[in-house]
């Protein structure tokens, strides 16, 4: 008796730090969609952690498991994964693209800046780092061995340009939706009902959502005992493993934090980050046709273009 198979048909790609968490929250939402209780299993990206960061990444490498988070599901439209490794990666794209050619593809952007920023604010609280975020950087800009749970990605992460252009020429256009962060939280319903249209869905659904609620807002350890605990391979395997997602989300989030205001980026960090993701977003302004200065957000008003000449940069790219 042959074997069907479910593949994945809707795939959040990222970026990382960029609200991905509520934009699966939210469309998980929706009948037609489905989304399984782990947000990110990582599958297509094939990680291969180096040992001192196994604990901190869960994925699925097994396809078995991975099509067993899909068993079951029927009356759907669409079933999701939101890995957000899926952006950056070369290989899930390639693949992603073998298992499930006609998937629908979404992107959601930030400053790239504050980007890198939000993910070593999250890498220093769950006890990855002890470096302060300009050393931090630097140490993982001059690594020779990168990759997902091997370093960090600060800057990788962020240069979008060739990663948007792989999902263009595996997908086409038509199939690939590109969104800021910016507009999702400033009119969530606006961009959920585009994204209706996208996947020729009923937007109805999404008019019933709490858009109150905030997703993977800052908030700090309450200790250093509270970052040990994090990091601590043991610790976290337990609270991985052994806790449904949502009570080892909920034991992190109100027991192991407190909100607090974000601390200032270092000055030394964002002037090199910057000189870094300019040309980048640049390039991606091409691509897309359009100004991005969200994506320049916490930059200096002399680090972003003339808007006159980014205007006639689009129009002698589409000459």
């Amino acid at each position: 008796m042959t074997k069907i198979e479910k593949w994945p048909n809707l795939f959040v790609v990222g970026a990382v730090k960029s609200g991905t968490t509520s934009l699966w929250a939210y469309l998980k939402q929706h009948p037609e969609i489905y989304f399984p209780e782990l947000k990110e299993p990582h599958f297509f990206t094939h990680p291969q952690p180096a040992p001192e960061q196994r604990h901190c990444i869960r994925y699925i490498d097994s396809e078995d498991n991975y099509l067993r988070l899909y068993q079951g599901v029927d009356k759907v439209q669409y079933l999701g994964d939101a890995s957000p490794s899926y952006l950056w990666s070369e290989i899930a794209a390639r693949e992603i693209a073998q298992r499930s050619p006609q998937a629908k593809i979404i992107i959601i952007l930030r400053d790239p800046v504050q980007r890198a920023y939000a993910q070593y604010l999250m890498d220093f609280n769950e006890g990855v780092t002890d470096l302060d975020f300009f050393s931090a950087l630097q140490r993982d800009w001059m690594r020779a061995d990168k990759g997902w749970g091997v370093s960090q990605l600060y800057v990788e992460l962020g240069l979008y340009h060739d990663q948007i252009q792989r999902y263009f020429s595996l997908f086409t256009r038509e199939h690939v939706a590109v969104l800021l962060l910016e507009d999702l939280t400033r009119r969530p319903l606006q961009v959920l009902e585009n994204l209706a249209a996208f996947l020729e869905l009923s937007p109805m659904p999404f008019q019933e959502i709490d858009f109150h609620r905030a997703h993977n807002h800052y908030a700090r350890p309450r200790g250093n005992w509270a970052r040990r605990l994090a990091g601590n391979p043991l610790s976290r395997t337990v609270g991985e493993y052994f806790f449904p997602q949502r009570w080892g989300e909920y034991i992190w989030r109100n027991i192991f934090l407190r909100e607090e205001q974000k601390p200032a980026i270092d000055p030394r960090a964002k002037a090199w980050l910057i000189n870094k993701f300019r040309p980048e977003v640049e390039r991606l302004e091409l691509l897309l046709q359009r100004p991005l200065p969200e994506l320049r957000r916490s930059w200096p008003d002399t680090a972003a273009p003339n808007p006159a000449e980014c205007q006639l940069q689009t129009e002698s790219h589409l000459r």
